[in-house]
């Protein structure tokens, strides 16, 4: 592979300020829309009871203004009548305005134990067949709305739980893994521990002896250390805390990053390592990610590949994303392991005497996964294993 110069791309901000202004008058219209409608229904109930006042007052006036021209009781007596059928008619609509409004009372009382008896229920119920029993959500109306209101906000309520409860399992897995993966190391370093301090028989331990135990000490520790960062890492990206920030650059500096951590293990296994790049090959990734990613999947061919064998890097363009393979001459994976490999600290019972955790693959999905991409794998027992990650060639938005 060649080094080249790489590309930054640019985005300009006019657009995406265009966009937000865009947004708030879609807001704006949006909200008028809602409003207006409740202000009309407002009208429309109340304007009973004000023609009923309006008319008491008319009425009223009407009948004092004729007393005050003609003088005549019978007029008086008249006006009397009308204003009685007036107050009347207005007992009437005010009786008819407070049982309509202590209906609408009940029907909101009735929408809020609903929620309240679908949110307590275990099994999941849609609440939107029981909220039409009540409003009647086909029609116009106050109550309609609101139901429809009241669906909306059970859904955002829904997802919020449902959230919650992903995220409580997802906590429930990670102590569960960490206390199995931390008790074997533990194990080892209290047995260490007292093999140092309290050696079998009357014999004093030989030096030669008493620096094998503490080498063996020391590789413990090693991979409890190397354990708590690849859990602080995996953790940090599950929960959204890393930020992965995608750039245009050159995919030929992110290989060789990755290449660089297995120069001495290759070396040292005398295995073949190939790469293929084109030297323009450019699009947007995280590099410092991605190369760790990478890095897992090449960790990963060496460990299981023979010494003598070949490990292979190709990134081939493609219309809609750059598939990255990396191959090895390993042992393989059995097609009945092959979905399992990408989960948290497995590891298939014929490898428990290589060195490893089981989390760099998980790791490496979880990186390629939050940039757009994916990972596949094709394997063969026997014959070695082919990991193909996809990465996309430019930012869709």
């Amino acid at each position: 592979m060649q080094k080249a110069g790489g590309v930054t791309a640019e985005t300009g901000g006019k657009g995406k300020d265009g966009r937000n202004m865009q947004g708030q008058i879609s807001q704006g219209k949006m909200l008028q829309r809602q409003i207006l409608p409740e202000r009309r229904s407002f009208f429309r109930k109340r304007g009973r009871t004000i023609i009923g006042t309006g008319m008491l007052l008319a009425a009223i006036a009407a009948v004092g203004g004729f007393f005050a021209v003609t003088g005549e009781i019978g007029a008086l007596a008249a006006g009397g009548s009308v204003l009685v059928l007036a107050a009347v008619w207005t007992a009437v609509m005010y009786f008819l305005e407070k049982k309509e409004l202590e209906g609408f009372m009940a029907d909101v009382g009735r929408l809020l134990d609903t929620m309240e008896g679908i949110w307590n229920q275990e099994e999941e119920i849609c609440p939107v067949e029981k909220f039409r029993e009540i409003t009647g959500l086909e029609e116009e109306t106050l109550l309609s709305r609101l139901g429809g209101r009241f669906c909306r906000l059970y859904e955002m309520m829904d997802n919020a739980r449902t959230n919650t409860q992903e995220d409580r399992k997802k906590l429930q897995s990670l102590v569960s893994d960490i206390s199995h993966q931390v008790r074997t190391p533990v194990t080892n370093l209290k047995m260490i521990e007292a093999a140092l301090t309290e050696p079998a028989g009357d014999q004093e331990m030989t030096a030669e002896k008493r620096r094998e135990f503490l080498e063996a000490m020391n590789s413990q520790v090693e991979k409890l250390n190397f354990l708590m960062q690849a859990l602080v890492k995996t953790s940090r990206l599950e929960n959204g805390l890393i930020t992965l920030h995608k750039q245009k650059g050159l995919l030929y500096e992110t290989l060789a990053k990755a290449l660089g951590g297995i120069l001495f293990s290759t070396e040292a296994k005398k295995i073949e390592v190939e790469a293929i790049c084109p030297e323009e090959l450019q699009l947007p990734h995280d590099k410092k990610w991605t190369a760790e990613a990478i890095f897992n999947l090449l960790d990963n061919a060496v460990k299981y590949t023979p010494s003598g064998g070949k490990i292979r890097v190709e990134a081939v363009p493609q219309e809609m994303y750059t598939r990255i393979d990396v191959s090895d001459t390993g042992k393989g994976i059995r097609e009945e392991h092959q979905a399992a490999v990408f989960r948290r600290f497995y590891r298939e019972e014929e490898v428990a005497g290589i060195p490893g955790l089981g989390i760099g693959l998980y790791l490496t999905r979880e990186i390629i996964s939050q940039q757009g991409g994916y990972i596949r794998l094709t394997s063969s027992e026997g014959e070695g294993s082919v990991f193909s990650v996809y990465l996309l060639n430019k930012e869709f938005r």
